[in-house]
């Protein structure tokens, strides 16, 4: 029988996480049971709404708990099978979890075609960080011709697909990221109109000036001082999309928002959101998505590590800013 190598939660980290807070393990492969079927998991997703599972704090999901797998989304082939929908060798997208074999009742799984793109990219551009992007932009933004679009993560998986989705419909694209490779990358690459490093210490002056007419529409993926620096220029009616604050889910106690007095004064609409708000929109933003890759219209980047062992480590860079496009582990 095939081992199978599990991350478990091994304590609550009070800050960053660290190495001390997970536990790698190995035990029998699952075996299916009635209705039943097991994925032998090939790419495995990062991602920062991890670190809120790792809370006890309440929140929109079910924290993961001392002693089980991390959670995560993960793509691969499926080995045993006693359910009528998955046979043995189709390709699965899951919410496998961090470990190299998934059992799984079909719930939330769905299967791909890999001859019409990498099968990574079901937890990448054509999976939930595609989606989130295309939900949040689209059903709550809603950029108009000419107007400008603010991202922050702006070379992340969701912030890339943000600003080329708002130049495909005439906006005008504005990124903030971490350092010179990753600017150069969101402008020379991906065709934002901008791009500026959150590291700058005139930051705000800068965003001044690359945004001369004000912003209409903030896709808020960081919050902290990038949140700070982008408020002041939030044009009236402008919309708010609030997808993540990566850069305070390791913070003990709040920071001082936004002046929430502005909100009132300039009629700014911020909504939080959740990508699985939207499931009924998934298909459509796949079609859009997949047909703008086609056509050129849109590009993407890929941070892979392989070894499920190196999974820890990677998420804890994931959440100080290292990776350098979507975040995934290559398990096989």
């Amino acid at each position: 029988m095939p081992t199978n190598r599990q991350i478990l939660l091994k304590s609550r980290p009070p800050g960053l996480p660290s190495a001390a807070n997970f536990e790698l393990v190995e035990r029998p492969a699952p075996e299916p049971g009635d209705g039943q079927f097991v994925v032998r998991n090939r790419f495995m997703s990062l991602d920062p709404y991890m670190r809120g599972r790792m809370s006890d704090a309440r929140s929109y999901a079910k924290p993961v708990e001392i002693g089980e797998v991390m959670t995560a989304g993960t793509v691969g082939e499926v080995t045993a099978s006693r359910h009528k929908d998955f046979a043995v060798g189709d390709t699965v997208n899951l919410q496998g979890g961090w470990q190299e074999f998934s059992l799984s009742s079909g719930a939330g799984a769905r299967k791909i075609d890999p001859k019409l793109a990498p099968i990574q990219t079901a937890l990448g551009i054509l999976g939930m960080p595609g989606m989130t992007a295309w939900c949040g932009l689209l059903e709550i933004g809603r950029p108009r011709t000419g107007e400008t679009v603010a991202v922050s993560a702006a070379s992340g998986a969701v912030g890339s697909v943000v600003g080329q989705i708002a130049k495909i419909k005439g906006a005008r694209a504005v990124g903030i990221a971490g350092g010179p490779a990753k600017c150069r990358f969101v402008k020379e690459e991906l065709g934002f109109d901008d791009c500026l490093d959150h590291r700058a210490p005139d930051l705000a002056a800068q965003l001044e000036r690359a945004c001369p007419n004000g912003i209409d529409v903030y896709f808020e993926n960081v919050g902290g001082a990038v949140q700070e620096a982008v408020w002041p220029l939030l044009n009236d009616f402008a919309r708010v999309p609030l997808c993540g604050l990566i850069a305070q889910y390791n913070d003990s106690a709040p920071r001082p928002g936004p002046n929430f007095f502005s909100i009132l004064r300039k009629r700014i609409n911020v909504r939080g959101f959740i990508v699985s708000d939207f499931l009924e929109k998934w298909p459509e933003a796949r079609r859009d998505i997949a047909q703008w890759i086609g056509e050129g219209q849109m590009k993407y980047r890929e941070d892979v590590v392989e070894g499920l062992e190196r999974a820890p480590e990677a998420f804890i860079g994931l959440l100080q800013g290292k990776n350098f496009g979507k975040m995934l582990v290559k398990l096989v």
